[in-house]
């Protein structure tokens, strides 16, 4: 089956770490397009790609069957819409866009024009995530009763020029990485009955939320994420307790890191930890490190091809999508009232 013939928006950090090389590498895609206003980094690393200058510029290009828009969030609904009705397929970077209602237009409007419209979910390939869902699986830990996720970073200042800085919508910490933390809660358990938030502004000098602390509600489960900027000292990233025991482990996938690095996906060794860093099972077996599963994000672009090429569906679903987005803006509805939001 011939390549799909792709495009990525912009050529930022996203372009040049999450999608390009993994685009470029695949046999079953033909990175053809990066848009660029006035850098030259594109033609540096990939010459032979053409180089639209605007977006309208980028979906004109009639060879085109996927479009990547990992552009500004703010900039998601209207790029997501003008691709859709450029008949292209979309995968668009989080957070998908900042309203339940834009979700739904936005889905509708795939389904009508019979265009895959999916988010780029990269965290569900962490092999942290991928060890949780296993041992989750594997009923070792019995029914599970408890699971913390912490995205822990230190950056005591504000980045100045950046529009993730900047007041506009919700671009904030809780639309980003906690795009990532509700996406992995809702593979593992589903929706939730409810949740309680609280969203807030921690740096001197900050503009946009750099803290969250989410409570999610299920039935006999207690879920409870958790993101923010002042976190020198680093706790686990991941803690699962159960009715037969407990699974622990720290750090972060170490891909991102490697591509920032200038390495390429799939050589040796790609997404692996070392023994030292595999998380902690305690059983009625006993205390041992488990093995933590190699992170690949290559098999989100994987999943893309069999759907376009093969009929699959897609990796992540508009309903998954929507929720998120609902769980999202419950968010703020929870931090503005000081109230539990019910489903």
């Amino acid at each position: 089956m011939k390549p799909i013939k792709t495009a990525v928006a912009s050529f930022g950090l996203s372009g040049q770490v999450f999608h390009a090389p993994f685009l470029d590498l695949h046999p079953g895609f033909d990175l053809v397009a990066i848009g660029e206003r006035s850098k030259d980094l594109v033609r540096q690393r990939y010459p032979d790609v053409v180089r639209p200058a605007s977006f309208e510029e980028l979906i004109s290009i009639r060879e085109v069957e996927l479009v990547v828009v990992n552009t500004p969030d703010v900039t998601h609904y209207d790029y997501c819409r003008m691709a859709l009705l450029s008949d292209k397929h979309v995968v668009v970077e989080k957070p998908f866009v900042f309203t339940v209602k834009e979700a739904e237009e936005l889905t509708a409007l795939a389904r009508k024009r019979n265009r895959l419209l999916t988010v780029y979910q990269n965290r569900r390939f962490d092999g942290d995530f991928r060890t949780v869902k296993q041992i989750r699986d594997s009923g070792r830990l019995g029914r599970i009763v408890e699971f913390e996720s912490d995205f822990q970073r230190y950056r005591n200042f504000v980045v100045e020029g950046t529009w993730k800085e900047r007041v506009d919508r919700r671009v904030g910490m809780t639309y980003n990485l906690g795009s990532h933390s509700l996406d992995q809660a809702l593979v593992l358990f589903g929706m939730p009955e409810g949740l309680w938030a609280t969203v807030d502004i921690l740096r001197d000098g900050g503009c946009v939320d750099d803290y969250f602390h989410i409570v999610l509600l299920y039935p006999r489960l207690k879920v409870t994420l958790r993101a923010g900027y002042l976190m020198r000292e680093q706790g686990p990233r991941f803690t699962l307790h159960g009715t037969a025991g407990s699974y622990m482990v720290y750090g972060i996938d170490p891909q991102e890191e490697e591509l920032k690095a200038g390495a390429l996906p799939g050589g040796e060794g790609w997404g692996s930890v070392p023994e030292s860093q595999w998380g902690i099972l305690n059983t009625d077996a006993g205390r041992t490190r488990y093995p933590t599963l190699a992170g690949d994000y290559r098999l989100y672009y994987d999943g893309i091809y069999r759907t376009l090429r093969g009929g699959d569906a897609p990796e992540v679903s508009h309903s998954q999508m929507t929720d998120l987005v609902r769980l999202l803006e419950a968010c703020f509805e929870s931090s503005e009232t000081g109230r539990t939001v019910r489903f």
